[in-house]
């Protein structure tokens, strides 16, 4: 079962991480990666101008995020067009309707390691950051922000760039 599988505890935060012989840039935090702000979609933009846009900016993917802040999940070019002519979805639905809601979380402050373990199941991850939010009676919260989104690609030009020989 999960519960004793170490790579699924590492991803979902219950184990730091056992691999013994790590890689020089195991332990170098997420924040290191060049990451650059991600495009964000709105739930109610609809599978045509969500392919308008990711196509005119250049993006594969997009997460889809309330415009309360709550991440409803990522939306890519080709499981949008692929719903669209399968007649899954039409072009006039929300995006909502052909997102991921299956998708893998990472803070800034965690490991490459922790990310490595996560892209071995997972085709990406959004990179968060928690932010306290203080409301106009002097309440606060803390609110999870988008901050980016990585691939494996990402990891392998990091490494790739700054490879200790």
């Amino acid at each position: 079962s999960k519960f004793v599988n170490d790579k699924w505890m590492i991803k979902n935060g219950f184990l730091n991480d056992v691999q013994e012989h790590k890689p020089w840039w195991w332990n170098i935090k997420v924040q290191k990666l060049n990451i650059s702000a991600p495009l964000i979609l709105l739930p109610e933009v609809s599978c045509q101008k969500a392919i308008e846009i990711l196509q005119e900016k250049g993006y594969d993917q997009a997460p889809v995020v309330a415009e309360s802040g709550l991440i409803l999940g990522m939306v890519t070019l080709s499981n949008t067009l692929s719903s669209v002519l399968a007649g899954n979805a039409e072009f006039s639905d929300p995006v909502t309707k052909v997102t991921y809601d299956q998708f893998s979380k990472i803070g800034l402050e965690d490991s490459l390691g922790k990310l490595s373990c996560i892209l071995e199941n997972d085709h990406f991850a959004i990179v968060v950051h928690e932010q306290m939010q203080c409301s106009g009676n002097g309440s606060s919260f803390m609110k999870q922000m988008v901050f980016g989104v990585v691939t494996a690609m990402d990891l392998l030009t990091f490494v790739s760039r700054n490879d200790k020989k």
